[in-house]
């Protein structure tokens, strides 16, 4: 039997408190996710990064059911820390060591081989390599992680996160921050996803970028916390295109 590569939202809701009190990010979310790169688009607000948190077991749900190829979001965080792997919008978020080799060292050193055994001196270092080349960081390995570009250091934070071998892959406004050089660099990597792949991912990608949203397999869209259109990628953004023409020319009248 081939592994569960779905992810499914029943009943979601999500809050948190406000200065007037309990504010609802996420309202009743039914939602089933079975493309191999997936588009979360709205307007600033409408719930797309609390859906990707709460995706990633982030987020307080306070009342349905999410379950992660084939793991329990809400009660199992264990096995989803195993499952998915997060890229924030700001990278420095997510470095912990003082150099490039360190900060992806430490992730290979989480790793077991196919006994369940940490991986030997040898095995670290050649697996290190190898993720470093792979997303071009080579060069980098004993930069210090403070002293990289956003780029680079988003590039590493990708480094980190993939090499820790998650089925999903959740990128929260990735390009953000992003030169036209480093935002083509990431969003190559990113939508090169594959779960069928040996060491594949699916991948959840959080964007602005319409043009990016456009490149996933599927799209969806959140609007006031609640799912507004699901499908192609390509006919939910231009529903939801239409949408900001229809506000824009509302707001020039």
């Amino acid at each position: 039997m081939s592994p569960d590569r779905s992810v499914t939202l029943t009943g979601v809701r999500v809050e948190a408190d406000g200065p007037e009190g309990v504010v609802v990010l996420l309202d009743g979310v039914d939602l089933t996710l079975t493309a191999p790169r997936v588009a979360v688009i709205g307007e600033n607000g409408s719930g797309k990064s609390t859906l990707a948190r709460a995706i990633a077991g982030l987020a307080d749900v306070v009342a349905g059911e999410v379950t992660v190829h084939g793991v329990d979001a809400v009660r199992d965080v264990k096995a989803l820390r195993r499952t998915v792997g997060f890229v924030f919008a700001n990278p420095a978020a997510q470095m912990v060591m003082p150099t490039v080799r360190e900060d992806v060292e430490l992730t290979v050193k989480s790793l077991r081989d196919d006994v369940g055994r940490r991986l030997t001196k040898d095995d670290v270092a050649a697996r290190v390599a190898a993720a470093l080349q792979e997303h071009r960081l080579t060069a980098l390995a004993d930069r210090a992680c403070l002293s990289l570009s956003s780029g680079q250091a988003q590039r590493l934070a990708m480094c980190s996160v993939m090499t820790a071998g998650p089925s999903l892959v959740i990128a929260d406004e990735p390009t953000s921050l992003l030169d036209g050089r480093h935002r083509r660099i990431v969003a190559d990597r990113l939508l090169a996803a594959d779960p069928s792949a040996p060491d594949g991912f699916q991948l959840l990608l959080v964007t602005h970028d319409l043009e990016l949203a456009r490149a996933c397999d599927e799209a969806v869209w959140i609007h006031g916390g609640r799912v507004e259109r699901t499908g192609p990628a390509e006919d939910v953004v231009e529903a939801y295109e239409r949408f900001l023409d229809h506000a824009v020319a509302a707001e020039l009248r």
